[in-house]
């Protein structure tokens, strides 16, 4: 598994040296964009709009915006002494919390923490110690010229670092547009929710879930690059027009009920045998 960051990890005066790796992978497919004509590749070069030609990596320099059409230049030394200076620092855990404090909203990705060279005690003793504890830890890391909030905490028998976003970078939910009011619902329609919920509700088991987009994508490709005949999907199940809400969630609670189990034939047939026994008996 490639290291895309060597460290440490230290809380108290406890120091683990550690390397970072990716725990998810994008497999997203990526299309290529041709010139239609020729069906080669385009380039996106890059020019300069005043000067009306292109520009090469070397005359490129990195500036911020202050105010419209005006910069500030940003030498890349003094970057690439910003970011040293940060990096060399150990991901030092600020805090320890409860896992159900952080809302979802505050992640953002998910990195393996393995144990470098005579890390392993140390390492397997922050493991045990939070999951005893059932807290995770609040740090800090540098990571590709960018401090990050972290959340370190164990999956599977792994300690996993999860990247999460600063709380100024998660917009107000008050500036979100056309949020109604709750006090329209009725007791009844929000029973009736309720019970779809129960209905619906199962243990998470990811295996479960697939991408169909992506698996029918890929289908779409081999066949075009084999030839072969691109069969139609079957049709899904046209969507409903019930505009009433209570009539909606009636048709969908009537929709997912479970089937009941047929009886066994063999069962049928034992019944059906013990019934002439009875009359005998009262014949007798």
């Amino acid at each position: 598994m490639h290291t895309i960051w060597k460290g440490s990890i230290s809380f108290g005066l406890v120091n683990i040296p550690i390397k970072l790796h990716a725990a998810t992978e994008d497999k997203d497919i990526k299309l290529r964009t041709l010139h239609k004509e020729c069906h080669s590749p385009i380039k996106y070069e890059k020019t300069c709009p005043v000067c009306d030609k292109e520009v090469k990596n070397e005359d490129i320099v990195k500036a911020y915006e202050y105010t419209k059409g005006k910069f500030v230049i940003l030498e890349e030394e003094d970057l690439e002494a910003l970011r040293k200076e940060n990096e060399d620092k150990a991901v030092e855990i600020i805090d320890f919390v409860k896992m159900s404090e952080i809302d979802p909203i505050y992640y953002q990705r998910s990195y393996f923490i393995s144990p470098n060279e005579s890390g392993g005690k140390a390492y397997s003793l922050l493991k045990k110690a939070l999951e005893e504890s059932q807290k995770v830890g609040i740090a800090k890391i540098m990571i590709r010229a960018k401090e990050q909030l972290a959340v370190i905490r164990v999956y599977d028998n792994t300690l996993v670092m999860e990247t999460i976003h600063f709380p100024d970078e998660v917009r107000k939910t008050v500036d979100v547009p056309n949020v109604p009011a709750d006090d329209k619902v009725t007791e009844k329609e929000l029973e009736t929710a309720i019970m779809l919920i129960d209905q619906l509700t199962t243990e998470f088991e990811p295996d479960k879930y697939k991408d169909d987009y992506r698996t029918a994508l890929l289908e779409l490709i081999e066949a075009k690059r084999t030839g072969k005949e691109l069969v139609t999907p079957t049709e899904k199940e046209p969507v409903s027009n019930v505009t009433d809400l209570m009539a909606a969630l009636q048709a969908s609670i009537d929709r997912t009920k479970p089937e009941k189990k047929k009886e066994p034939a063999a069962a049928k047939k034992k019944k059906t045998a013990a019934k002439p026994k009875a009359k005998e008996k009262k014949q007798a």
